[in-house]
């Protein structure tokens, strides 16, 4: 790190704190040299590995842009769109790595979008899942309808489904005992 004030390469951190969004650290410093201070933000930076070997800094706005085709006439608002893509951000930032293999992404994406919108996670994961048939939508429409039944299950009962397990994520996962 150099200072701004006189350039010179040897700087101490003096404090460190992460941001409220937790997706940069202030650090506090000071110069070796001339004993000014001054503040410098660090960003984590998260990767997309595209299919062609490639990495692109991930991009909010680009993976909010493929979601909002999928939504265009449903009763999603931008806000909503906002959100969600918080939600996938903050899910790949959780994942630990700091290169995310580009159909991570849209997994990350598919999650959040089917508890938005039904419709357009359906017309997301068309693309997304390339369905080449009308047997793959109906396969998907199944899962949805039972995921919904178990659910209704659950606030009817007062319990987990009948075999004991809770949505996660859009997967089923076994409840921890004891």
């Amino acid at each position: 790190m150099h200072c701004p004030y006189c350039r010179h390469t040897d700087t101490k951190v003096l404090d460190s704190r992460v941001a409220e969004d937790g997706g940069s650290i202030r650090r506090r410093r000071q110069c070796g040299a001339c004993a000014k201070r001054f503040t410098t933000v660090e960003l984590i930076q998260l990767a997309v590995l595209k299919r062609s070997g490639a990495t692109e800094p991930f991009d909010r706005a680009k993976a909010i842009s493929g979601v909002r085709k999928a939504c265009k006439g449903r009763p999603v608002s931008e806000d909503d769109l906002a959100c969600l893509g918080q939600a996938v951000e903050d899910a790949l930032r959780g994942s630990g790595q700091a290169e995310i293999p580009a159909n991570e992404v849209g997994l990350a994406i598919l999650s959040p979008l089917r508890a938005l919108d039904e419709v357009a996670y359906l017309r997301f994961a068309s693309v997304y899942k390339s369905f080449e048939s009308a047997e793959d939508f109906e396969s998907e429409i199944a899962g949805l309808r039972t995921e919904r039944a178990a659910q209704l299950a659950e606030l009817v009962d007062g319990t987990p489904g009948a075999d004991d397990t809770t949505t996660v994520g859009g997967r089923r996962d076994p409840q921890p005992t004891g």
